[in-house]
C-alpha cells in the first residue's frame, strides 16, 4: 500500500509569535513565510487578523506573496472576526478560513458562560459565514483534549454539515496523553457521520512535553494533517515541533506517510525563525540543536568515526547539518584526538599520538573543550619537543 500525505500546517508565524517579546513586524513575517513556501509547508497560519491593524496588514501581505502554500487566518466564532479574516487572505491562491470554538465543558462554563446547544449553534454560523468567503474552512474545537468526546463528535459533525473542509481537534493545555489523544482521533474517526468529507487535523500543546508524541498518535489515528511551529515555539512551553513530527515520519513511518517538506532546509529555517524571534535553539534540542549532531563521549565518538549510524539514526545532511561534530573533551579517547589531528591535516604515528594524548588530558581537565587552535600549539610546541 502506497504512503498517504500528511499535511504539514505551520502556525510559528500565528501560535509562534504569541510568546511574550516575540511579536514579528511585517516585513519579518514576509521574509519567513517565502522561505515557508519554497521549504513546502501545505497552510501557512499567518495570524489572528482581527487582533490589530498590523497583524491584519501583514496577513494581507503573506496572502499576496506566496505562490504554493495555502494561507491561513484565524478568527473567534464571531461574524466580524470571520469577515476581517476574509479580507485579510482574500488574494491569496490558496486562502483558507480557520474559525472556531470552545468545547470543553471548562470552556462553556467558565470562559463563554454558554450551554453546549448554543456551542453547536455558534459553530454552524461561524462554518457557514466562513464558508461564503472561501471554500476552504478550517474549524478549531477549542479544548478539545479535554472535550467529552461524545460532545465533540456532535460538534464536528455539525461543523461539517455546514462546510468544513478541516477539523482541528487541539489539545490546548497540552494536557492528553499519547494513548487518549489517539483515542479521541479515533473516536471521531468511528463515529462523525460524513467524516470522510474533512481532513481530521492535530494541534498540540506541549505543557507536559507530550506535543510531538501527541501529534504522531493522532497521524496512526486517522488525523492528517498536523499543526506545527519551526523549533516547537508557542504559547507556554510551545507547540508541536515541526522539525520533529517530520523527522520522525520520514525515518521512521515513511512506508506508511509521507510530507513534501524539503528536510534539507530545517537548519537554516530553524535559525532564521531564532534569529528573527530572538529565541536562541536550546542546545539540546532535537533535530537543528547544536548539539544534536555532537559528540564528546570516547566511547560514542569511536563509535560514529568507524561507523556513523552506530550513535546517529538521522543523516546530518537530511537536515541541512554539514556533518558530524567530534568535540574534544575530557571524556575524549584517542581514536577522537587523531580524527581531529587529520582534519586539521597532521597524521600521527602511534607514539606521536600517544604523547599528544597525555598533554590532551591535561589540558582538557583545565577547560570545558579543546578547539582547533588548542590542537595547533599541542603539536607545535609538545609533540616533537618529546619525540
Amino acid at each position: 500500500m502506497s504512503p498517504e500525505r500528511v499535511y504539514i500546517f505551520d502556525t510559528s508565524l500565528r501560535d509562534g509569535q504569541q510568546v511574550p517579546g516575540c511579536k514579528l513586524r511585517k516585513e519579518q513575517k514576509i521574509a519567513i513565510a517565502e522561505q515557508l513556501d519554497v521549504f513546502g509547508v501545505d497552510v501557512i497560519e499567518a495570524g489572528f487578523p482581527i487582533s490589530s491593524p498590523g497583524d491584519f496588514d501583514a496577513v494581507q501581505a503573506v496572502a499576496g506573496i506566496v505562490k504554493n502554500a495555502t494561507v491561513c487566518g484565524l478568527s473567534r466564532a464571531v461574524a466580524n472576526d470571520i469577515e476581517v479574516a476574509a479580507a485579510a487572505v482574500k488574494n491569496a491562491v490558496r486562502p483558507r478560513i480557520h474559525t472556531g470554538i470552545g468545547t470543553s465543558d471548562s470552556h462553556i462554563r467558565f470562559k463563554l458562560n454558554s450551554t453546549r446547544e448554543d456551542i453547536i449553534e455558534r459553530a454552524i454560523a461561524a462554518v457557514k459565514l466562513a464558508k461564503s468567503y472561501v471554500e476552504d474552512v478550517e474549524f478549531y474545537a477549542e479544548d478539545a483534549g479535554r472535550t467529552d468526546n461524545e460532545f465533540l463528535a456532535r460538534v464536528c459533525e455539525a461543523a461539517i454539515k455546514a462546510g468544513a473542509t478541516v477539523l482541528n481537534i487541539p489539545d490546548t493545555t497540552g494536557y492528553c496523553l499519547p494513548h487518549e489523544y489517539g483515542d479521541k482521533i479515533a473516536y471521531l474517526r468511528e463515529h462523525v457521520a460524513g467524516i470522510h468529507k474533512a481532513i481530521l487535523s492535530t494541534h498540540c500543546h506541549n505543557d507536559l512535553g507530550m506535543a510531538t508524541a501527541n501529534s504522531i498518535a493522532g497521524i496512526e489515528n486517522g488525523a492528517r494533517q498536523i499543526e506545527c511551529t519551526i523549533n516547537g515555539i508557542g504559547e507556554r512551553a510551545g507547540n508541536t515541533a515541526l522539525e520533529e513530527v517530520v523527522m520522525i515520519i520520514r525515518q521512521r513511518l515513511n512506508h506508511r506517510y509521507y510530507t513534501n517538506v524539503q528536510t534539507p532546509m530545517l537548519k537554516n529555517l530553524s535559525q532564521l525563525v531564532a534569529d528573527t524571534m530572538g529565541m536562541p535553539v536550546q542546545a539540546n534540542k532535537a533535530i537543528v540543536g547544536a548539539n544534536a549532531f555532537a559528540h564528546s563521549s570516547g566511547i560514542h565518538q569511536d563509535g560514529v568515526i568507524k561507523h556513523r549510524e552506530t550513535y546517529e539514526i538521522i543523516d546530518p545532511a537530511d537536515v541541512g547539518v554539514d556533518h558530524s561534530s567530534i568535540v574534544l573533551t575530557a571524556r575524549s579517547g584517542r581514536a577522537a584526538l587523531a580524527y581531529r589531528f587529520k582534519e586539521l591535516g597532521y597524521h600521527l604515528r602511534k607514539d606521536e599520538l600517544d604523547v599528544a594524548y597525555q598533554h590532551f588530558l591535561v589540558l582538557a581537565d583545565q577547560q570545558k573543550e579543546v578547539v582547533d587552535n588548542d590542537l595547533e600549539i599541542l603539536f607545535n610546541e609538545k609533540i616533537f619537543i618529546l619525540i
